[in-house]
């Protein structure tokens, strides 16, 4: 039974997804002699949270006394943007919560579950712990390992190659385009180096069906992109533009930030990202960018979109470099779907896929 109450509370949560910006996806159900009598979501970044949600909604706030909330994340036991949902859950007179995952945020961890139980509300943890972690399988690395969830996405042809030599080539077709607009608004940040905006061009933009547009990051060591203003990347405001780079720049847009880490690698560039609150990388490329994240082991999932066509010859090479490497590195969690004439193919580290 708690389960079956848990599924819907997980359904109740993804009615939150691209708008809940650094704030995890949360549903909760709340049930009274084996009827539903509210549920709720956390519906917006500041917003209420699931629980408050749920409970205000409730048509019979009589019936909350002795029932059992369902929520598939701890519920918070600090004051943020919203106050305590412990607090609310005990004044009600709620007596059980049955919780899916524990919250991995310093500031909620544990706390929640102790102040509940404290106050006398029996506490059930971990059912169906594994499909709420994947709901927020970026808030949940993030607080975890102190970096964001890393996802390495490409458009080859069927023999592994990317464009023609030095030159914008398209590879998939309009529903992949329009499929990979809308998948950007799924993180709070765009990757590429430089090569790829010279080359490209691009705007770097979602669908705008996120609340918070995603952010634009470029890896420029050397500055090359700053002797060119009339770049997308320039002259679109949309969201923020922030350039690695060992280079100082005057004159640049407002939106435009640069930051020069200490090294050039990809431990120290993420850990800046970090620092900015930065929860979700969508590594874009081009194919030595995507290698050197490979070669650094901060990475969690890959996307790739394969067209039926062949480009063949010297033409550019996905995840390319001088590295000599000798080992296969298998994915796990992968999926396939079918996109007009092309495949997406993805694919998550094992590290990253939460066992049963």
């Amino acid at each position: 039974m708690h389960e079956y109450f848990m599924k819907l509370a997980l359904l109740e949560a993804k009615r939150g997804t691209k708008y809940t910006h650094t704030n995890p996806i949360v549903g909760a159900i709340i049930v009274k002699d084996d009827e539903i009598i509210a549920r709720g979501s956390h519906l917006r970044y500041g917003c209420e949270h699931a629980e408050k949600n749920a409970i205000s909604t409730c048509e019979t706030p009589e019936k909350l006394f002795n029932s059992t909330l369902y929520v598939t994340l701890e519920p918070c036991n600090h004051k943020g943007k919203q106050p305590p949902c412990t607090d609310t859950i005990v004044e009600m007179g709620i007596s059980k919560v049955v919780v899916a995952q524990l919250d991995p945020n310093p500031l909620v961890s544990g706390k929640g579950i102790k102040y509940l139980q404290d106050n006398g509300i029996e506490v059930i943890t971990g059912v169906l712990e594994k499909e709420a972690y994947n709901l927020n399988y970026a808030y949940n690395l993030f607080h975890s390992e102190k970096r964001p969830y890393v996802v390495l996405k490409q458009a080859t042809s069927l023999d592994g190659k990317l464009a023609f030599t030095n030159k914008r080539t398209q590879i998939t077709g309009k529903d992949v385009y329009d499929f990979v607009r809308n998948e950007r608004d799924n993180y709070q940040a765009i990757l590429v180096g430089a090569r790829t905006v010279l080359t490209d061009n691009p705007k770097l933009t979602g669908a705008n069906t996120s609340l918070f547009p995603p952010k634009r990051i470029v890896l420029d060591a050397d500055g090359d992109i700053f002797e060119h203003n009339n770049l997308n990347l320039f002259n679109n405001s949309l969201s923020e533009v922030i350039v690695f780079t060992k280079q100082k720049c005057k004159n640049l847009p407002s939106h435009v930030t640069i930051i020069t880490p200490k090294e050039f690698s990809i431990k120290e560039i993420l850990s800046e990202v970090a620092k900015l609150g930065i929860q979700s990388v969508y590594v874009e490329g081009g194919p030595n960018i995507h290698d050197q994240f490979l070669a650094s082991g901060y990475w969690d999932e890959v996307i790739t979109y394969i067209s039926p066509i062949l480009l063949g010859g010297n033409n550019t090479s996905s995840f390319t470099s001088n590295r000599i490497t000798n080992e296969k590195i298998q994915l796990h969690d992968t999926k396939i779907t079918k996109l007009g004439e092309d495949i997406r193919v993805s694919g998550r580290r094992v590290s990253q896929c939460l066992q049963d």
